[in-house]
């Protein structure tokens, strides 16, 4: 199949599925975008982009009015019409920690109802080492068609961050693994079209797989460690952050920045992908379990510092008014998906105390479904107790007069507890005792 013939179905208009779309329609491909929604697909289609993303509304508008990008509901009919389908949909865990596979099986089932000959089935939804094989292959085979004989299957994760996905997207090396050689060699030829980094092509598709889990890995692991060893440094009455800072001036040490807890649909999810698999084949993956228990605890390792700095100034939680600066899981960005603010507000709450929440950037409606009210900068800051969740821009132009309640949690180390304290506050933060 000739490159100048690719017609491209990508499945899922999300944070990652409308840009790769987006970009694959500005590099000349025609491009069907495919959604179970039918808000997101009518906002496409009138060139207008549901994902807040810098760059992307102009982009979407663009290769939508170049006729390059249109959208549809209808998944079966844009598999059909196409040869290239590219399945980007979410890949969350269950209650147990388990992957849910279910949008992929979905979005491959579809797929698999207008597979022919000579298409390559491309997936960069984030998956447990081996899922192209075990899951995605049997279904696609059921049709009868045999992949490398009839049909590719490759594997490339995305690898961006929201806010600058689209830099990102054009600019970071891309992994790529294939069921076969040449499906790998035709995926790389494709995204060589639409990234200036560095296409690297791994032996297999599962080694691919693992690759992306590895990533996300390292970075969960490596927090937990810091915010570890913060608690810890909080025990024994030493600023963590001045410790790390002086620690890493070693030229082999280079230890991460404590803070809340993780968040975000990557670094919090996929070490739970190689957990599963390890687990199956027998490898208990302790270090990998452990980091993410550290990381997911930090939240109420929050709600104790809290309730600490309130009785140190003869309050008590339950009754307080706390207020919570943040609830996208980092800086400047709208994305709150498993954000460190959630079980935190939900721990409050049950605590008795009355919480109210401000975040810029993050939709009303999402801090409404925590079951509190967002309010503005200056009502949050109000409170008997505010705790800064966030390292939004806005945020960094707190001063010690307005904490009017006299006790600022800083999660954060983007403020000077010293400038707060000489104030007169109760400063407290992870890592800062």
């Amino acid at each position: 199949m000739d490159m100048d013939d690719y017609r491209i179905a990508v499945f899922g208009l999300g944070h990652i599925g409308l840009p790769t779309a987006a970009l694959f329609a500005r590099a000349g491909f025609d491009v069907t975008g495919v959604d179970i929604s039918t808000e997101t697909v009518e906002k496409v289609n009138i060139g207008k982009s549901p994902v807040p993303e810098p760059g992307l509304d102009e982009l979407v508008a663009e290769v939508v009015g170049k006729g390059k990008l249109r959208a549809t509901v209808d998944g079966v009919s844009a598999a059909e019409e196409s040869n290239v389908m590219v399945v980007v949909v979410p890949t969350p865990v269950n209650s147990d920690n388990t992957s849910d596979l279910s949008a992929v099986i979905s979005a491959t089932e579809t797929i698999s109802e207008g597979l022919k000959k000579g298409d390559l089935v491309i997936i960069e939804s984030t998956v447990p080492p081996g899922a192209c094989e075990n899951v995605v292959l049997p279904i696609l085979e059921k049709t009868g068609l045999r992949a490398s004989r009839d049909f590719g299957l490759a594997y490339t994760p995305e690898r961006a961050l929201p806010n600058n996905t689209l830099h990102e997207m054009q600019n970071n090396a891309r992994v790529i693994g294939g069921i076969d050689g040449k499906s790998a060699d035709m995926a790389a030829q494709l995204y060589g079209k639409v990234t200036r980094g560095e296409v690297i092509v791994v032996d297999d598709i599962i080694t691919a797989e693992m690759v992306k889990l590895m990533e996300n890995t390292y970075r969960d692991t490596n927090i937990a460690l810091a915010n570890e060893l913060a608690v810890i440094c909080e025990s024994l009455g030493i600023d963590a952050i001045k410790a790390i800072e002086a620690a890493n001036h070693h030229p082999r040490v280079n230890l991460h920045t404590p803070g809340p807890g993780v968040g975000g649909h990557c670094l919090s999810i996929d070490p739970y992908f190689i957990v599963e698999m390890a687990e199956k084949h027998g490898v208990p993956a302790r270090l990998i379990r452990t980091a993410r228990e550290v990381n997911e605890s930090m939240p109420f390792h929050v709600l104790d510092i809290i309730r600490d700095a309130l009785e140190s100034a003869g309050r008590d939680l339950k009754g307080s008014r706390v207020g919570v600066l943040g609830v996208a899981y980092k800086g400047d960005v709208a994305d709150a998906r498993e954000t460190p603010t959630r079980p935190l507000v939900a721990a409050l709450i049950s605590e008795g105390a009355e919480v109210v929440v401000n975040d810029p950037h993050v939709d009303p409606v999402l801090i409404k479904e925590m079951g509190v009210e967002p309010v503005s900068l200056e009502e949050a800051l109000e409170s008997d107790c505010v705790v800064l969740m966030t390292d939004h821009s806005e945020y960094l132009e707190i001063t010690p007069e307005m904490i009017v309640g006299g006790i600022f949690i800083c999660t954060r180390p983007v403020l000077d507890p010293e400038e707060f304290r000489e104030h007169g506050i109760v400063f407290r933060g992870v890592g800062r005792p």
